[in-house]
């Protein structure tokens, strides 16, 4: 083993249990699988600004006795054992305890044959010569986690930036297990000892990421799931485990990060400051990302629906517009028991409306505004106590194609002349629902000029253009004139 000798450079010594990246050869996809897993193992870590952080790696083949803390250690000979072993010696004649950081599960394996960081199948993290492990559940994706209360400072800052994770990274849920091994004698349990404090915790209250200290206080593990960012990691490691935890590394190295026990008032106050900002920083953050997530799963089924969908998925959409324009929606299918007659009937101020909404990969057929019209036409046998005065028909044009690539009019001005109701494109409604122009969208369902006189909103085949040829609607169903 190489014995890696250096005075004090500020950087505090930590073992990570893989090559060096720096040092690693891209593989050919051809390579065996062990050379490729040796690669991959090696670059989750590649890209880590460990000077900034104030840290130093120490990889395999490197001495790691004076290591302030192991990142993903292994007990598999040639793969880290001696290590691993070094790192725990060397904290134990130091008297201090031996602060590792270990990740459950693998991010990137889609069928979760969840792996361990020592190489075991299954969802754990087992310690050393196998004396227990926590074990991991994959959460279903879209699972969301929360700060486990009454936290101490340094659990709490790695919560609020793990919280952080993009939105489809996964999560997995951690118990403490026993581990079964065969002997002579027949099959032992070994039980860890020892407690797992939440830090983060799924809607059961499960927790997903943790912090397990050993019975008699020498070893803190902290869990946490694959794929975060080692950045965001290393830098909490030594900016707030290892103060809290091992804060004589810091001044064996006379790290910039010092031990608070050496600190001027000064330095105390505008750390103390700085740490709290931080937090305020963080947790606003996960605020403000809370809200963004809200609001596009809101608004993803009616652009989804508006701009790319067919069916139900179309007509549910319509019908959120409609109704956040002011209208009272009625879904016909379901109130008449089937497809007897239009889609939708809206009504607003006295105005009832019969809408039609239609889809189409290709270029608008005729046929869909044929079909509105016998709708109208049945529309008194259905209802004859209920008149509707007006029509419209909503369609979805090219869906196929990207929004931007549509021909803005749904059908040409020759066709949109001879009928007796508009004819609107999903696109525009899109546009007016993004940007709240309820006005726009009443008048263009009703056919009717925008509240003052301006004909600038509603468009009769998705032009843009106001609608020509304003007609008095015929109502249908009650008789009369209107």
């Amino acid at each position: 083993m190489a014995v890696h000798t250096s005075g004090p450079n500020g950087l505090v010594p930590v073992h990570i249990a893989v090559h060096d990246p720096a040092q690693m050869e891209e593989t050919d996809p051809q390579a065996a699988d062990y050379a490729r897993k040796l690669f991959a193992a090696s670059a989750k870590y590649a890209g880590i600004s460990w000077t900034e952080h104030g840290a130093e790696p120490r990889w395999l083949d490197m001495d790691t006795s004076t290591c302030a803390a192991a990142i993903n250690p292994s007990h598999f000979s040639g793969h880290g054992a001696d290590e691993f072993d070094r790192f725990l010696s060397g904290a134990a004649s130091r008297g201090e305890p031996a602060l590792i950081i270990a990740t459950m599960g693998t991010a990137d394996d889609d069928n979760d044959r969840v792996r361990s960081v020592f190489g075991r199948p299954g969802g754990r993290v087992d310690f050393r010569h196998f004396t227990g492990a926590i074990v991991g559940k994959r959460l279903l994706a879209g699972a969301e986690v929360a700060l486990a209360p009454d936290l101490d400072a340094a659990d709490r800052d790695l919560g609020l930036r793990l919280r952080n994770r993009p939105a489809d990274a996964p999560w997995w849920a951690m118990t403490l297990s026993a581990t079964a091994l065969e002997g002579e004698r027949g099959t032992t349990m070994r039980k860890p000892e020892g407690e797992l404090v939440p830090i983060l915790v799924d809607s059961l209250g499960e927790p997903v990421v943790a912090r397990w200290t050993s019975g008699d206080g020498q070893q803190i593990w902290y869990v946490m799931p694959d794929g975060v960012d080692w950045n965001q990691v290393v830098d909490w490691l030594v900016q707030r485990a290892l103060p809290e935890h091992v804060p004589a590394a810091l001044r064996r190295v006379r790290s910039r990060h010092h031990d608070p026990a050496l600190e001027t008032p000064a330095e105390t106050q505008a750390r103390g400051a700085l740490e709290e900002l931080e937090s305020r920083y963080l947790e606003e953050r996960a605020r403000l990302e809370g809200d963004l997530e809200r609001a596009r799963d809101e608004a993803e089924p009616v652009r989804s629906g508006l701009l790319y969908g067919t069916g139900p998925e179309l007509e549910d959409a319509v019908a959120v517009v409609l109704r956040a324009a002011g209208f009272a929606v009625t879904d016909l299918d379901e109130e008449l028991g089937g497809p007897l007659s239009a889609d939708l009937l809206a009504a607003l101020n006295g105005s009832t409306c019969l809408v039609e909404v239609k889809s189409a990969s290709g270029a608008a057929g005729e046929k869909l505004a044929s079909q509105l019209r016998r709708h109208l036409e049945k529309w008194p046998q259905l209802r004859p106590g209920q008149r509707v005065t007006c029509a419209a028909l909503i369609v979805n044009h090219q869906h196929r194609l990207d929004p931007a690539e549509r021909p803005a009019e749904v059908y040409q001005q020759r066709v949109v002349d001879t009928l007796p109701f508009p004819v609107l494109a999903t696109g525009d409604l899109f546009r007016w629902w993004c940007a709240q122009d309820w006005p726009a969208v009443q008048a263009a369902v009703l056919g009717q000029d925008r509240p003052g006189g301006e004909q600038g909103g509603p468009t009769a085949g998705g032009s843009g253009n106001p609608v020509a040829g304003r007609r008095r609607w015929r109502p249908w169903g009650g008789g009369g004139t209107a």
